[in-house]
Parts: structure tokens; sequence; C-alpha cells
């Protein structure tokens, strides 16, 4: 599979790089918000991970590039009632992480994949990525990262899927352990 299927909301968002904006705050010392050139200054990583969805496919070997997510936790220094985050989109997509894995050395801000900006239909100009998780987690056209003291359930986990989200152990649904 050179490429791999669209999955979304229905929508689109047609958000231009110099349009996008992150917004960062809750449960931090210091809230901020990163336009795209602000993203851009910050030093860029390079990861190679796999995509696990949850319908049943995976992707092995992406090649993506971005900020790691534990810059922008630095920057943000959560706040020690800080133990989840809920991740919302610009297409109102949310979904909900503990602040844990936000954490683990390979989870990025993506604006590339395969060596090019990713397009549209797979998050550009930036989406999440958490490979160790099923990629309902990663979400698209990202916004807002918010810290909280609670976990709230997104989207996909209000309508029945796993709050977690770990494909090794198949977690796809809330009666999955």
């Amino acid at each position: 599979m050179r490429d791999w299927p669209v999955l979304d909301l229905g929508t689109q968002p047609n958000l231009k790089a110099e349009d996008w904006t992150l917004t960062i705050g809750g449960a931090v010392k210091r809230p901020f918000q990163w336009s795209w050139a602000d993203l851009q200054r910050e030093t860029q990583t390079d990861s190679t991970s796999d995509i696990h969805c949850v319908t049943a496919w995976s992707r092995y070997d992406n090649k993506w590039r971005g900020v790691l997510m534990s810059r922008v936790i630095e920057a943000a220094q959560a706040k020690p009632e800080a133990k989840f985050v809920i991740l919302k989109s610009f297409d109102s997509y949310t979904t909900n992480l503990p602040l844990a894995d936000l954490q683990h050395p390979d989870v990025l801000l993506a604006t590339h994949w395969d060596g090019v900006p990713l397009t549209r239909e797979h998050g550009g100009p930036v989406r999440l990525v958490v490979p160790h998780l099923y990629f309902w987690k990663s979400a698209k056209w990202l916004r807002q990262i918010w810290f909280t003291d609670r976990d709230t359930p997104g989207f996909w986990e209000s309508r029945g899927y796993h709050a977690y989200g770990d494909p090794w152990k198949q977690q796809r649904y809330k009666s999955d352990r």
C-alpha cells in the first residue's frame, strides 16, 4: 500500500499552512499559541513508525517529519494536576489521551509524510502522530491541546470506542480489555 485509506468525519478543512494555529492551554503554567511560522522555527525531527487502524489495517515504516510533543509539553510546563489531554481539530473532532502517552519519544506534531508535506486528506498541514496507539488517537488538522486533570471521552470514545486504544491488546471498543 503506497498510501493509506482516508477516514474522517465527512469534512476536510481547507486549511492553508499560513492560516494554521495551535492553541495550548488548560492546566499549564505557560499557555501559548503557535502559528505555522512558530512551528517551523522549532527543531524538526524525522521519525519512522507504523500506523495501526481500528478498521484492521496497518501500514508499516511511515517516515514522518515534525516537532516532538515533548517540546510542546516542555514549552507549556504542565501543572502537576495535568494527567490527561483533550485534542481538538479544525473539523470539530476530539480525542483524549493520558499525558504520559504524549511524552513518548516518538510522538510528534507531523507536518510531512514520506518526504512531502501532509496532504489535506491525511490531516495537513499538521496532525498528531501517536505510533503506539490506534490511529484514531492521532488527531488530524490539530488546533488545540488542552491539559486537564480528568479523562474526558472524545468523538469516538463517546461512541463506544475504547478510551485508550492499544493495538497490541486490540482495544477497539469499550468492552475490549
